[in-house]
């Protein structure tokens, strides 16, 4: 059945990883420039004479696991009929994140002057929140694993 919890748990983890796109993973203010480091790439901020100029580099790899993370949560919504991939897509989603969350990390320590200054920003810790409702929706999935047992024992 769709309206599931464990569906609400893997919509959850969905908005999280989408909101890892917009949300900045680290920023550091390093010889008057400010650098802000997101999944899709980094910006860097100068002072120029009159005015500010933002220059920004795309890191194209870290934006496309981001969406496949995303894409692998939301179909996983709709796999409610086949519980056991269900789970074993979750189990390797939550492999994936921990995997997108070191590479964020080591990612941020391109910025300039190293890592070491810099202030974390939200999306630094939204893999630890999507992992977390992935982890849910596995719970949910065994609940209905056990009901479903548990009906087929009455018959």
């Amino acid at each position: 059945m769709i309206q599931r919890i464990q569906t609400i748990w893997f919509f959850l983890a969905t908005l999280v990883l989408v909101l890892m796109i917009f949300l900045p993973i680290a920023t550091k203010v390093f010889d008057g420039a400010e650098s802000i480091i997101y999944t899709s790439g980094s910006h860097h901020i100068t002072q120029a004479k009159d005015a500010k100029v933002l220059t920004a580099e795309v890191f194209l790899p870290l934006l496309i696991t981001n969406i496949v993370l995303i894409l692998l949560c939301f179909i996983n919504i709709f796999l409610f009929k086949r519980r056991t991939l269900q789970k074993r897509l979750a189990i390797f989603n939550i492999l994936s994140i921990i995997g997108f969350a070191f590479w964020c990390s080591v990612y941020a320590k391109e910025l300039p002057g190293g890592i070491e200054g810099a202030s974390f920003g939200v999306g630094a810790y939204l893999p630890a929140v999507a992992i977390l409702f992935v982890v849910l929706a596995i719970f949910g999935i065994n609940k209905d694993e056990r009901l479903i047992r548990s009906a087929e024992r009455l018959r």
